[in-house]
């Protein structure tokens, strides 16, 4: 079937369009605004040593790759000293390198390399939790209950006749309780620690200034050394309520019948933005204009606004967006209250469709029964994504999203149509999400499997020895970067040409309208300055209106001037 809309008079932005965002101020056009950050999962990049993981001299190798996109930035998941319990979100000292990455000289070499590439590096910051490895938790275990070193942490005595009930029912992100007993010196059972990831990363107790004093110091460690900003994971939880009353929803905090988000105890609080307004201060003292970014898991989106208002963050997630479904009024209706709500903070929206703790979006576009378990993995006893079509779908999303005003996320390997790995057997399983819940989660090791650089090496160019700390699958053979590079068609291709095209027409820093709707209810076309961009995420075969075709998602896209399923492109309006 055919649907098609006469265009409106002239084909420019007009009466008949429908508004929902104004470009920004030729002042406000600073570069976090409009920024695209790639995302780096350091142990999947690229391995220089051949430990079979990845490290700081194999980014610094490929940042000339990296360049070519038109990114602004980079953003680094943790390369800190850890004993890797949870991929180096458990950190034991947050000034310094894990050698499996490297050495503070070799960071000091990648901000360099990367600022003569005009590439920022943005660092994520764990300030919720440490590891238990950690000195400062090392001592508060050392340490008499009620001393200044346990009250670092939050420790609490348990319930029961002899304590040997949790505080409270609080429970762990990855499956099970959120808190661990001690044991006393002399062997007796103590008090219990809160942990609302897993039993090696304690919860840093907030209400405590000295808490605030070392994380200052932390911010000022690394600002000292170049680095463009923060990426702050879980921005949410850093403040529990007083009393840590029992909760009875979600461990993640998200709504649920009965149990709406915004009352979670362990998210949210109010006095969590103190902390934000005084990082700022500490940011807006370096030049470069620094940024921050919350990881901050919250519903609805004008509770989550609260986090970039104009003291405070900079950008946020938009999770919202992340997990927006393959339906055309849907994320319509997602994209327009993220503007209208982000506006009303004059904070930039940012978008997002992949990164390292969910399905990646070409697995994720592929399953057509939908998926039970959102945010965790797809393993060889689930139903396969039709590879084909997630990968249609994806590349269509991504030329939607690059047309969208506001900073985007990308994260690695999403430019050369990585999947997930979903046949990646049980044993090599390593997410502390999968053990804690003894299978019944698999967890994330699928979107985090290393990349693929060259086809006809070993580990496909990942690693100089053909190691890899996850097996990768055979059939990414033909998705490695350099067969890519060669043909403008490949995923890849795609990704060079928006990416540029979007830096060129400050795509970033525009306005957006809906185009009058068309027949087919699923087709989504807004109007970036005088750039058309339409998604047809419905059955049918759609009409385009006259224009310059300026990019599409598959070649044979707008094509004799019709869209079909599944596809996307951008038209320049006379």
């Amino acid at each position: 079937m055919l649907s098609s809309i006469a265009a409106p008079e002239g084909l420019l932005p007009g009466a008949s369009l429908v508004p929902v965002h104004e470009a920004s101020a030729e002042r406000d056009r600073q570069w976090w605004r409009s920024s695209v950050i790639y995302q780096i999962y350091p142990r999947s990049f690229r391995d220089l040593n051949g430990d079979g993981i990845g490290d700081l001299p194999g980014i610094t190798a490929e940042l000339p790759a990296l360049a070519e996109l038109d990114i602004d930035a980079i953003w680094l998941s943790p390369f800190y000293v850890s004993p890797q319990k949870d991929a180096g979100y458990d950190v034991a000292d947050y000034c310094d390198v894990d050698p499996l990455f490297g050495t503070l000289d070799d960071f000091d070499t990648l901000t360099a390399t990367a600022k003569k590439h005009g590439i920022r590096v943005i660092v994520d910051l764990v300030p919720n939790h440490c590891s238990d490895a950690h000195t400062l938790f090392q001592a508060a275990l050392a340490a008499p209950e009620n001393s200044p070193a346990r009250d670092m942490f939050i420790f609490r005595d348990g319930t029961g006749e002899h304590g040997e009930n949790p505080p409270n029912n609080w429970q762990s992100h990855f499956g099970g309780p959120a808190w661990t007993r001690t044991t006393n010196p002399d062997g007796t059972p103590g008090q219990w620690y809160l942990h609302l990831f897993d039993s090696t990363q304690p919860d840093f107790n907030w209400d405590n200034p000295a808490v605030h004093d070392e994380f200052e110091r932390i911010l000022r460690f690394w600002l000292d050394r170049g680095v463009g900003g923060f990426r702050v994971d879980v921005a949410h939880a850093l403040i529990k309520k007083t009393g840590l009353p029992d909760w009875g929803g979600r461990a993640d905090g998200a709504s649920s019948e009965g149990f709406p988000g915004d009352q979670a105890p362990m998210f949210g609080q109010a006095g969590i933005h103190d902390i934000y307004r005084s990082w700022r201060k500490i940011l807006d003292e370096y030049d470069g204009d620094r940024v921050l970014c919350a990881e901050a898991t919250i519903d609805p989106l004008d509770r989550l606004t609260d986090w970039v208002r104009p003291d405070e963050m900079h950008q946020t997630f938009n999770f919202a967006y992340l997990h927006h479904p393959w339906n055309a009024p849907e994320l319509r209706r997602i994209i327009e209250t993220s503007l209208t709500a982000f506006d009303q903070v004059g904070a930039p929206t940012t978008w997002v469709l992949s990164n390292h703790d969910v399905v990646r979006h070409v697995s994720r576009f592929g399953l057509t029964a939908g998926h039970n378990r959102p945010g965790d993995g797809l393993g060889p006893e689930d139903l396969q994504p039709d590879h084909d079509l997630g990968l249609r779908r994806a590349r269509a999303a991504t030329l939607l999203m690059l047309a969208l005003p506001g900073g985007v996320y990308l994260y690695q390997g999403e430019e050369l149509g990585m999947p997930d790995h979903t046949m990646l057997e049980h044993g090599h399983r390593q997410d502390p999400t999968f053990h804690r819940t003894g299978g019944e989660r698999l967890g994330r090791d699928g979107c985090r499997v290393p990349l693929p650089w060259r086809a006809d090496e070993p580990s496909y160019g990942f690693s100089s020895t053909g190691a890899a700390w996850l097996p990768q699958p055979e059939e990414w053979r033909e998705l490695s970067r350099d067969l890519q590079a060669a043909h403008p068609a490949s995923t890849l291709g795609l990704y060079r040409t928006a990416l540029k095209l979007r830096r060129e027409l400050s795509l970033g820093h525009g306005s957006l309208a809906w185009w009058p709707e068309f027949e087919d209810d699923g087709v989504v076309a807004l109007v970036n300055g005088n750039v058309l961009a339409v998604m047809n995420m419905g059955t049918n075969t759609v009409q385009l209106p006259e224009g310059e075709l300026l990019a599409q998602s598959v070649p044979e896209a707008g094509q004799d001037g019709f869209l079909g399923p599944d596809t996307a492109v951008w038209l320049r309006l006379a």
